[in-house]
């Protein structure tokens, strides 16, 4: 079978803001205890944090992680989680069922944040609580000096503020799941409240108010377009969140449904756009994709721990084990948000050790790289620049619920600055190999091409802590000859050429 591929610089769909590599950890299974957090092993430092994930989290490049939640934000009291250790209360929590003792709390997460490289994008919490909770937090954290809560942040240790610049506004304040649900209108002006009154202490903050939970949500597109009546004036971006999963009569919708991801942020952005007119704002709003994964092998087995064993601490729980076959999704995935960049200018994936995660810990043993990983560190590594839309021809799937789905999809990135052309590619097709011409056109100068390729005979293989490298790409170099080269993509696989000056 035979694809083409072709550039154009006047397809330039934007910049691409580095936090598009963002993450996320939540108070949640083995995410912070037992993941960032393990003081008795072998690896970690002084303040008990394993080492060995933070080389990981390094290598992946991440601008960002969201905290503490999640589900687990709304219902946090935050002044938990600061002060000597020994004092903190334990509290149960009613997100996760489970017992959170607040070892790792706001400080100590920061201070992770400084080690690992990337910064904390925090989240208050508007289920239980409202203003005045977030605003205290915001003065501990952001404030120099000189008040009640900064004078008791130094008098704990932390001189420095730690000058937190992007806070979610809740989380998925429209899931019924939610403690603390709340009608769009209830949120809409809740939400509206609290940033005016953050903006007051700080106008240069970056605030993310609460869109929909996924495009199924029942409230869906109507929950964008009243909260914002509200929000339109103090936030600078709408969150979204949508996982993948794979249905067990799947006929061939889990490589397609990331077609629905560019669907939701087409819709929501239109909707930005429609506020926008009718308040006659000069004001863009943009998307934070604040939670994007593969999610759905542990949710069987999670709900009935949930129910039978509640209040443990830090049990195992949403600990999927990624397959090849989840990595390519995952890939799709960051290509649609690559496209999208003039729009969304913030993603997480969600989340980032052992919970639904690119990294996988044992306790007190070793660790991996999951399937998933490799997407996302590509991405994270060479998608920086700024974004070309391609033009594919390829030939068209059809699956149980999608028709006309192109076999082959791919974002382009040019790094000018470091003289680079990236272009990331899925073969979607599970049974035939395809022939692939890619066309530079007006792109020109570049001399060579790495091709880096990811595939597999089997798509439910995995990596382990026993078998790590199951899954893994391998590098080749193909000639480049008139502006053009000439490659074949394995059937079901990831690939990205890499050309430079």
């Amino acid at each position: 079978m035979d694809a083409k591929i072709l550039l154009d610089k006047s397809r330039n769909v934007g910049a691409v803001d580095s936090r598009l590599y963002g993450s996320f950890i939540e108070h949640l299974g083995r995410a912070i205890y037992g993941g960032i957090y393990e003081p008795t092993h072998a690896t970690a430092d002084g303040d008990g944090f394993r080492t060995d994930v933070i080389e990981l989290v390094r290598e992946l490049n991440v601008p960002l992680v969201r905290y503490p939640g999640g589900n687990f934000v709304s219902g946090f009291r935050w002044e938990d989680s600061v002060g000597p250790v020994e004092k903190r209360p334990t509290r149960l929590d009613l997100a996760w069922r489970t017992s959170e003792p607040n070892t790792i709390g706001i400080g100590e997460f920061a201070k992770w944040c400084e080690k690992a490289n990337t910064a904390p994008m925090m989240a208050v919490n508007l289920g239980t609580r409202g203003i005045e909770s977030a605003m205290d937090l915001l003065e501990y954290c952001n404030q120099p000096n000189g008040s009640y809560l900064s004078d008791l942040r130094v008098s704990r240790g932390a001189k420095a503020p730690f000058d937190i610049r992007v806070w979610c506004l809740g989380n998925e304040m429209d899931g019924p799941w939610q403690v603390g649900h709340k009608t769009a209108t209830e949120y809409g002006r809740l939400a509206a409240e609290t940033a005016k009154a953050m903006k007051l202490f700080d106008p240069t903050l970056e605030l993310v108010s609460c869109g929909s939970s996924s495009p199924g949500m029942p409230t869906f597109p109507d929950w964008e377009g009243e909260t914002l009546t509200h929000t339109y004036d103090y936030v600078d971006y709408i969150s979204l969140h949508q996982y993948f999963s794979k249905k067990p009569e799947d006929g061939g919708d889990f490589l397609a449904s990331t077609v629905e991801l560019d669907r939701f942020i087409t819709t929501v952005a239109g909707i930005c756009d429609e506020i926008k007119a009718k308040k006659q704002s000069d004001k863009t709003i943009n998307i934070s994709f604040d939670e994007w994964n593969v999610w759905y092998h542990s949710n069987a087995g999670d709900d009935a721990a949930m129910a039978e064993r509640p209040w443990r601490f830090a049990p195992p729980l949403l600990e999927d084990v990624y397959t090849m076959e989840d990595a390519l999704v995952a890939g799709l995935a960051i290509m649609t948000l690559i496209r999208h960049c003039d729009r969304v200018k913030i993603a997480c994936l969600a989340q980032l050790v052992n919970v639904i995660a690119p990294i996988m810990t044992a306790t007190g043993g070793g660790i991996c790289r999951q399937s998933i990983f490799y997407p996302f560190l590509h991405a994270s590594k060479f998608g920086r620049g700024y974004s070309l839309l391609p033009t594919v021809e390829c030939q068209k799937l059809n699956t149980k619920s999608y028709s006309d789905v192109p076999s082959i999809e791919s974002a382009a990135v040019v790094n000018d600055e470091q003289g680079e052309l990236t272009v990331f590619i899925v073969n979607r097709d599970i049974t035939n190999k395809q022939n692939l011409t890619l066309e530079l056109g007006d792109l020109v100068g570049y001399s060579g091409c790495t091709h880096i390729k990811m595939s597999h005979s089997d798509l439910n293989a995995v990596n382990t802590v026993a078998l790590p490298d199951t899954v893994k790409p391998g590098q080749t170099t193909l000639p480049l000859s008139g502006g053009s080269i000439s490659v074949t993509l394995d059937a079901a696989s990831w690939n990205v050429l890499r050309f430079g000056r």
